[in-house]
């Protein structure tokens, strides 16, 4: 723990650990929910609630599986790893579900990797070729908000979790905000460019 007091002033650490797992491992996530049920003087089946967090932590090892390429732009790696928990989690769905929802969501995902890697090899010599980087920018942005509005139907028709709604979700807000932070930063370049 690193303190600010009159005589020492602020310790800051030489080296700075990265940390890639949860902030809370299964079992202080478990005691915690466990602590909360009892505090409400609800039922709590801990077999089953363990169950649902190995699950969850199943499902997200996916998206740590896809390493990081530095000559890939950081939205194109954040949308192969949401490409890859879209798949990894659409593989559990009912059967019912696999041609009306599944292979939607994983066309989506697809369908934007290419806009994005079609953007990126665009180069903005002229205005024509950044009109074409721009459609293929907003053509990424449609696909992800379409992902959007189907991984909500497929929640509320029971095909996906909870859980695994919000955090396609989480993934996309990112994804967008991406995309639309490289539009800036191309506006910004042709500007200065002119």
């Amino acid at each position: 723990m690193y303190q600010v007091s009159r005589s020492n002033h602020l310790k800051i650490p030489k080296k700075i650990e990265i940390v890639t797992q949860r902030a809370n491992n299964i079992e202080e996530v478990l005691a915690t929910k466990k602590g909360l049920a009892m505090a409400k003087d609800e039922k709590f089946d801990e077999t089953k609630v363990k169950i649902g967090l190995i699950e969850e932590d199943k499902d997200r090892k996916v998206i740590d599986q896809i390493p990081f390429n530095a000559n890939d732009l950081m939205v194109i790696t954040v949308t192969k790893k949401l490409k890859a928990y879209v798949i990894a989690v659409t593989e559990k769905s009912p059967k019912k579900f696999r041609g009306v929802f599944v292979n939607r969501m994983q066309n989506y995902c697809l369908d934007t990797i290419e806009y994005l890697l079609k953007a990126n090899f665009i180069r903005m010599e002229s205005s024509n070729n950044k009109s074409k980087r721009e459609e293929y920018q907003k053509e990424a942005i449609v696909n992800l908000k379409l992902l959007g509005y189907m991984a909500l139907l497929a929640f509320n028709s029971n095909c996906i979790l909870k859980k695994q709604y919000k955090q396609i979700s989480m993934q996309l807000a990112e994804a967008i905000n991406l995309i639309v932070a490289w539009k800036k930063s191309d506006d910004a370049r042709w500007k200065m460019k002119k």
